[in-house]
């Protein structure tokens, strides 16, 4: 499975990242390829970069509006046609039950990209990640690995990397 990491200068580079991985799921469509649900687990320290990141990915779906942390809501949900958006923030989930009451599985159709931080909160509960994003600190800037975990996953890493050389966003 394909693993790259980057070194972020800045939080424009983390926004890049995210409108990378966007600008991959369209050019896929524009194939006629069949929808299929991407899962993206985020990792990393309060601050890092998950929410930053994710902000890149909404954007380059094309919304328009703010993107906002959904810390006190736990999803933020982006209707981008032909895809729905779902940011999820497990941060402050006091137990994985939890998500069963909001109908956690509702959200793993064949339509959605779901972005999660905090995944171990809903550890048995949240569809298996398709590709692990981990953010971490090294000074100022911020080091990012992404690792793909299903062969959907891999798909979209390999196109990322073919057309966003690592030399774009360092």
């Amino acid at each position: 499975m394909k693993k790259l990491a980057y070194l972020l200068e800045d939080q424009a580079a983390t926004v890049a990242v995210g409108d990378s991985v966007a600008k991959v799921l369209l050019a896929q469509d524009k194939k006629q390829q069949p929808k299929q649900t991407l899962v993206v687990y985020l990792h990393g320290d309060l601050g890092a970069g998950k929410t930053t990141l994710t902000r890149g990915f909404v954007r380059g779906m094309g919304h328009q509006g703010n993107v906002k942390s959904p810390t006190y809501t736990l999803v933020e949900p982006y209707e981008l046609p032909p895809w729905q958006v779902y940011h999820f923030d497990l941060y402050r989930l006091a137990d994985a039950e939890e998500l069963e009451f909001m109908g956690i599985r509702d959200y793993f159709n064949n339509d959605c990209c779901c972005f999660i931080e905090w995944p171990e909160k809903g550890n048995g509960l949240l569809a298996n990640a398709d590709i692990i994003i981990n953010i971490a600190y090294q000074g100022e800037q911020r080091v990012i690995d992404l690792q793909a975990c299903t062969p959907r996953g891999d798909t979209v890493l390999q196109e990322f990397s073919a057309i966003y050389p690592i030399d774009v966003l360092r």
